[in-house]
C-alpha cells in the first residue's frame, strides 16, 4: 500500500521541528547541531523508535548534492573577501594539497586496518578528507568565543573550498577501481579541466549574476531570492554538464557575489542562510535514516582506529606541511589541525561507491559514518577547551541590532556604521549642532543603554553612547578622530 503524501509531510514537518528544537541543546551543551540532526535521523530510522525504512542511496545522494550546492553557496556568500584575502594562499594549500595529503595518509593506514587494497584505502581517505567549519563555529558561538586572527577566515576559506577537491579525488579513485587503464596523465588532465573549468564557470556566472540582479529591476522583492536560487542551480548544472567541478563553481559565485554590492543583498543573504539551515537539517536527517546502527557495530573498532589516525596524524601532518612556508606560530597551526571536523560532505560522498558497485562500498559507508560521528563528538565538544589551552580564543563581538537598516547599493558612497563615544571624549556634554560634523556625515540613531534616541540638533552626547552614523569612508574617519579627541581636563 503506497504511503500518502499527507503522512510523508507529517513526518517531514515533525522531524524538522524536532531538529530545530534540538539546536537549543546544541547551544546549551556545546554539541554541534549536525550531530544531533544525524542522531534524530537514526532514531527515526528503521532500527529506531520511528521505524521508517529508508534504503535508497541514489535518493540520499541526490538530496545530499542539492543540499551541498546551497550550503556551499551560502558559505561563499557569507564569507568576507576582505578577511580571507590575506589568508587566500595558505587556505588554497589546505583546500588542495591538504586534502590530498589527508586522503593519502588515511588511505595507507586503511590498507593495514581494514585489509583494503591501496585504491580502496585511498578512496576511503578521499571521502573523509574534507572538513566542515560550520560545526566548529556553531560550537564557538554557543560558548560566545571566537578564534584569533587569522584562524577564523582561514578555516572559513578552507572548509568552503575543500569539498571540490574531495569530490574530485573520490570520483577519480572510483574510476580507477571500475575502469581499466586510467593513468596519472589522464587524471592530471582531468584535474585541470575539473578545477580550471569550475573556476571559469563560477567566475563567469558570478559576474553575470551581479549584473543581472542589478539590471533586471524586478517589480516584486520576493522574486530576488528565487532568482538567485535559479542562478545557483544553473551554475552547478552548467559546470557539471561541461565536465567541470560544480561545487567549486557554486562556491566562487557565492564568494564573488558577496564581494559586490547589489540590490536586496541583505535580504538575499538572510534567505540563503535560512535555506542553508533547512538543507543541512534535511540532508543530515536523510543520511541518518540511511544508516542502520546495527551495521556500525562490526566496524566500530576499525572505524575508531581510522578516526584516530585522521585526527592525530593525517590532519595534523597535512596542516603542518601546508602551513610550513607561512609565518604562523605553532599553537595556531595546532588549532587549525584540531578543528578539522568531518561533516555532511564525507557521508554524501560515501554514497558514491554504493552506487558505483564498489565491492567494499558497504564497509566504506559505515566506516565513514562512524568516523564522522567520532570526529564531531570528540573534536567538536573539545574545541572551546583546546582553544583556551592554546590561547587562541578571543571574545566574540556582540553584534548590535538596530530598529533601522541600510542597504548599500550602486551609486551610494556611504555605509551605516556604529561608533562608541569614549567617556573622555571632548564631544561628551555637547549638543550635536556643536560638533561641527563633516559635511557628508549623518547621525541617524543613538543607542543609550536600553533606549534608542532619534537625534536632533539639541541632543546632548553622553559618554558610552553608540552613534549609528551614515557616512562615506573619509568623513567617517574624520568623525572618529573628533570623537577620539580628549577633553582639555583629561589632556592636562
Amino acid at each position: 500500500m503506497p504511503v500518502s503524501i499527507e503522512f510523508i509531510l507529517l513526518w517531514v514537518s515533525v522531524l524538522i521541528l524536532i531538529s530545530i528544537f534540538s539546536s537549543k541543546l546544541s547551544d546549551k551543551f556545546a554539541v554541534p547541531a549536525l550531530l544531533l540532526f544525524l542522531i534524530i535521523g537514526m532514531l527515526a530510522g528503521f532500527e529506531g523508535p520511528g521505524g521508517i525504512y529508508f534504503d535508497d542511496p541514489y535518493l540520499a545522494k541526490t538530496i545530499g548534492i542539492i543540499a551541498l550546492i546551497f550550503i556551499i553557496f551560502s558559505g561563499g556568500l557569507d564569507t568576507s573577501w576582505k578577511e580571507i584575502r590575506p589568508v587566500a594562499l595558505p587556505g588554497f594549500f589546505l583546500a588542495t594539497a591538504g586534502v590530498f595529503l589527508t586522503a593519502f595518509i588515511v588511505g595507507v593506514f586503511s590498507v593495514f586496518i581494514l585489509k583494503f587494497s591501496l585504491l580502496e584505502g585511498l578512496l576511503l581517505g578521499a571521502i573523509v578528507s574534507s572538513t566542515d567549519a560550520a560545526a566548529v563555529f556553531s560550537v564557538l558561538r554557543s560558548r560566545h568565543i571566537s578564534l584569533k586572527s587569522p584562524l577564523k577566515p582561514m578555516l572559513e576559506l578552507e572548509s568552503g573550498s575543500n569539498d571540490p577537491m574531495a569530490v574530485f579525488l573520490t570520483l577519480s579513485f572510483i574510476s580507477m577501481l571500475t575502469v581499466k587503464n586510467i593513468g596519472v596523465i589522464a587524471l592530471t588532465s582531468r584535474f585541470v579541466l575539473d578545477m580550471g573549468g569550475g573556476a571559469l564557470v563560477g567566475y563567469a556566472m558570478a559576474k553575470m549574476s551581479v549584473w543581472l540582479i542589478g539590471r533586471l529591476k524586478l517589480e516584486y522583492d520576493g522574486l530576488y531570492p528565487v532568482l538567485t536560487v535559479s542562478l545557483v542551480l544553473l551554475t552547478y548544472s552548467l559546470a557539471a554538464l561541461l565536465q567541470c567541478n560544480g561545487f567549486l563553481a557554486v562556491f566562487l559565485v557565492g564568494l564573488i557575489m558577496g564581494k559586490h554590492e547589489f540590490l536586496n543583498k541583505k535580504m538575499i543573504m538572510r534567505f540563503h542562510d535560512g535555506l542553508a539551515w533547512l538543507m543541512q537539517i534535511v540532508m543530515f536527517l536523510t543520511l541518518g535514516l540511511l544508516v542502520f546502527p546495527s551495521h556500525l557495530l562490526p566496524v566500530m573498532g576499525a572505524g575508531l582506529l581510522i578516526a584516530i589516525v585522521l585526527m592525530v596524524l593525517a590532519r595534523p601532518v597535512s596542516v603542518l606541511m601546508c602551513l610550513l612556508p607561512f609565518p604562523m606560530v605553532l599553537r595556531k597551526k595546532i588549532m587549525v589541525a584540531w578543528v578539522g571536523l568531518r561533516g555532511a560532505a564525507p557521508i554524501v560522498l560515501a554514497t558514491f561507491p554504493l552506487l558505483a558497485g564498489i565491492p567494499q562500498a558497504d564497509t566504506i559507508f559505515n566506516v565513514v559514518f562512524f568516523v564522522v560521528l567520532t570526529s564531531v563528538l570528540i573534536q567538536g565538544t573539545s574545541i572551546p577547551l583546546v582553544s583556551r589551552i592554546l590561547n587562541v580564543d578571543a571574545p566574540m563581538a556582540n553584534k548590535r541590532r538596530y530598529p533601522i537598516e541600510f542597504e548599500k547599493i550602486e551609486g551610494i558612497d556611504a555605509e551605516l556604521t556604529d561608533l562608541i563615544v569614549p567617556y573622555v571624549s571632548e564631544a561628551v556634554g555637547k549638543q550635536l549642532m556643536e560638533l561641527n560634523m563633516p559635511g557628508k556625515c549623518l547621525i541617524v540613531l543613538i543607542s543609550r543603554g536600553d533606549r534608542y534616541i532619534i537625534p536632533a540638533g539639541q541632543t546632548v552626547i553622553e559618554g558610552g553612547d553608540v552613534l549609528l552614523v551614515l557616512a562615506n569612508e573619509h568623513d567617517l574617519a574624520a568623525l572618529q578622530k573628533k570623537l577620539a579627541s580628549l577633553r582639555e581636563e583629561d589632556n592636562a
